[in-house]
């Protein structure tokens, strides 16, 4: 079993930047892939970025080049660094963590909410 509890969020202005951060424990070992995905209101949830166990990272193409996805293996910790918000950029953002035997995890999630 893994568990993730997401930290950061909150309210920021358009233009602005927030960091989330994720703490994953249990059974780190068997994780592969680490992400964050977001659902706004009304929508379906959606991949905002993950990060591989070697670092190799991927992003939604609207979020290229405002978010950056890293982690710290000492602290176990994945981090989504956001930049030039956007009011589309609000929503509950969701860390996941896919285990190499295809078990997905979820954080609870924390808002983020854009203003204009």
């Amino acid at each position: 079993q893994v568990q993730l509890v997401e930290s950061g969020g909150g309210l920021a202005q358009a233009g602005g930047s927030q960091r989330l951060s994720c703490a994953a424990s249990g059974s780190i070992f068997s994780i592969n892939v680490m992400g964050w995905y977001r659902q706004a209101p009304g929508k379906r949830r959606e991949l905002v970025a993950t990060i591989t166990r070697y670092d190799s990272t991927n992003y939604a193409d609207s979020v290229k080049g405002r978010f950056t996805i890293s982690r710290d293996n000492a602290k176990n910790t994945v981090y989504l660094q956001m930049n030039s918000l956007k009011p589309e950029d609000t929503a509950v953002y969701y860390c996941n963590a896919a285990a190499y035997n295809a078990v997905a995890y979820w954080g609870k999630g924390t808002l983020v909410t854009v203003s204009s």
